[in-house]
């Protein structure tokens, strides 16, 4: 059964700075302990979401899973106004297309600089992971975009995520 982070492991196997990182490596950049993260790429394995050697995202069954089964498997949960860093439709790449929203919304993390409605993040670690690494940030920005948005957000969202998956497939 898929558990949360294994989104997150998939996406930062995505991003330039997790392609080639070995388990401890990228567990120690997204803040789980190395066993969550081989058994997490192990349950990717065995629903095809990551090539046998656990090496190469599967993306177009990714991009399909996220698209039409994220919000259902994983649903989002707003919560109370907090401070953490922003999220959703109030960072990149989704703010900078979606103008007219006057709310703001945040993972709820102690160092953040930013306040609004705080979304759980699909783990924990997330908040502080972002901070080390944009692309990461902005695949999740995505991610919660297509857990919780709206039909006109999900569309900005789906191109996005289209872009990525470009970039990610012409480097391999």
């Amino acid at each position: 059964m898929m558990k949360p982070q294994d989104i997150v492991i998939l996406l930062k196997k995505m991003t330039p700075s997790g392609q080639h990182l070995s388990c401890r490596k990228l567990a120690e950049s997204l803040g789980m302990s190395a066993s969550s993260v081989s058994e997490s790429l192990e349950r990717c394995r065995n629903v095809q979401l990551i090539d046998r050697n656990k090496k190469r995202v599967n993306t177009m069954a990714l991009q399909e899973f996220l698209i039409h089964g994220l919000q259902y498997v994983f649903p989002a949960v707003t919560g109370r106004v907090v401070r953490g860093v922003p999220a959703y439709i109030s960072a990149s790449p989704l703010k900078e297309q979606i103008s007219n929203s006057s709310e703001s919304y945040v993972w709820h993390y102690t160092k953040g600089n930013a306040r609004g409605q705080q979304i759980e993040p699909l783990y924990p670690s997330v908040p502080g992971a972002v901070l080390q690494d944009e692309e990461l940030y902005q695949l999740l920005v995505i991610a919660d975009t297509l857990r919780l948005g709206r039909a006109r957000e999900r569309e900005i969202a789906i191109e996005e995520l289209a872009k990525h998956i470009n970039r990610y497939v012409e480097n391999q």
